[in-house]
């Protein structure tokens, strides 16, 4: 069990939530036309499923890079970050490979359920149109570096990451919850999108040398460690820029504007980016953007909601 729980990563858990808490809070925070009040709008069972069906996304994909990387070699002694399972032995590529389907079986069971409990049996093409977005979310978590194809191995995984975990999870569930797209949720679902995204390419600058030697074209591989880090910058930078044009735009007030303590430690974590020397330092920095990035959501979400006292007693007290 112990082998399980470290093939699955549990420091990547927090921040694929991340999308989740916040489109749910949005949605939450900003009841639509045709929807009287918040608690009308929100369901603890469209937010519980719609958590496992994340997180059972993010332990499918860290299984199958865990198995793709494992049976290519790319997982070797040159690797900088903690040994994988199916690398150090204690996990066998049949076992790893019967736990990818297992998840993914379990996986596409909490979409269906997500969905049903959403649309039942009100919109057939919203449920169709989300059921293939499943399908296709749980195809590409596998096909990350499982196959010939690969699209991790040619710097197709930040776009999986960016588009899945950051546009799709938090778009994805506001819509569950309202039928209807928000375009002022563009811009939180981008920046924890360009997070998310921070966080593969802090891992790809980490494993640069032995991706380069194992032909894992990563785009940290193809540009460059020097480049990559300006590519970090960009990434981490971009993504508070819109959260605060995103409050701007909303009008918070200056309580509201909470969430910018997320900002210190993603400042110093640009920090030891910039002044780093040694890939291997860049490792513990992994944990601490994943966490930054959680705190980032949580902290906007409560801004989000500024009578949020009041919608809880109203949730726990008269909502379902």
């Amino acid at each position: 069990m112990k082998h399980w729980i470290e093939a699955a990563r549990l420091r990547t858990l927090p921040l694929s939530v991340s999308g989740i808490i916040v489109g749910s809070m949005y949605a939450l925070a900003n009841p639509t036309e045709n929807i009287l009040t918040p608690t009308e709008v929100f369901s603890w069972a469209i937010f519980g499923l719609a958590l496992l069906t994340t997180l059972g996304l993010q332990v499918l994909s860290n299984f199958a890079n865990d198995y793709g990387d494992g049976i290519k070699g790319t997982d070797n002694e040159d690797r900088i970050g903690p040994k994988r399972a199916i690398q150090s032995g204690v996990i066998t590529p049949q076992a790893m490979k019967k736990a990818i389907i297992i998840t993914s079986i379990a996986t596409l069971i909490a979409a269906i359920l997500l969905i049903y409990e959403s649309f039942a049996d009100t919109n057939i093409l919203y449920s169709l149109f989300f059921l293939v977005l499943g399908v296709a979310a749980i195809i590409s978590a596998i096909r990350y570096t499982v196959g010939k194809s690969a699209y991790g191995y040619h710097g197709f995984g930040d776009v999986f990451v960016f588009v899945f975990f950051g546009l799709v999870s938090t778009l994805g569930v506001h819509f569950l919850y309202t039928k209807q797209l928000d375009f002022n949720l563009f811009l939180p679902a981008i920046a924890i999108g360009l997070l998310s995204t921070g966080v593969l390419n802090l891992n790809n600058m980490r494993d640069e040398v032995s991706d380069r030697k194992s032909n894992k074209n990563t785009i940290v591989v193809k540009i460059g460690g020097e480049n990559a880090k300006k590519y970090h910058y960009f990434l981490i930078i971009t993504a508070m820029l819109l959260v605060v044009i995103f409050a701007v735009i909303s009008q918070y007030r200056l309580d509201q504007y909470l969430f910018i303590i997320a900002f210190i430690p993603l400042l110093k974590h640009l920090k030891t980016v910039y002044n780093n020397k040694n890939q291997k330092d860049l490792d513990p920095e992994l944990k601490k953007l994943a966490l930054s990035t959680f705190a980032l959501a949580i902290l906007l979400s409560i801004c989000m909601v500024s009578f949020i006292q009041d919608l809880f007693v109203n949730l726990f007290l008269g909502g379902r």
